[in-house]
């Protein structure tokens, strides 16, 4: 819930700035659907560019987060990345909680926001439960 200026996309600072405790944001593969109605952060630009991981370190980098979700299959079809996600979260005190791939897409509808990056790997998604800096 805090911005340092550090994010130089206008449109995602001010989607990180503008997130309350316990609202969520989404980092999504290239892949993943974005409901309508959830803002979409487009910052694709082609296959693997900006990469989910460097999405995810801009956001953690300005974001204080309580809790975070990806989806079970992760562990199995993408174990690498899979185990980058839990080092930053773990990092910051934060346990990943892992759901089934579907439930994880219905539980994007309710998203503040959705950054999609130019990530190809299986899987790669988070849903990030925003927190209180204080």
């Amino acid at each position: 819930m805090r911005s340092n200026g550090a994010t130089l996309n206008a449109q995602l600072s001010r989607v990180i700035s503008e997130t309350g405790h316990t609202e969520q944001i989404v980092i999504t593969d290239a892949g993943l659907p974005i409901p309508a109605g959830v803002e979409r952060v487009d910052l694709a630009l082609t296959a693997g560019i900006p990469a989910f991981l460097a999405v995810l370190d801009t956001v953690l980098a300005e974001l204080t987060i309580e809790g975070a979700i990806a989806s079970s299959e992760i562990a199995e079809a993408s174990p690498d990345m899979h185990a980058a996600l839990e080092d930053r979260l773990m990092a910051r005190g934060v346990m990943l909680q892992l759901i089934p791939h579907e439930d994880f897409k219905k539980r994007t509808v309710s998203a503040k926001a959705a950054v999609r990056s130019g990530e190809f790997t299986s899987y790669a998604n988070v849903i990030l439960i925003a927190g209180v800096a204080y």
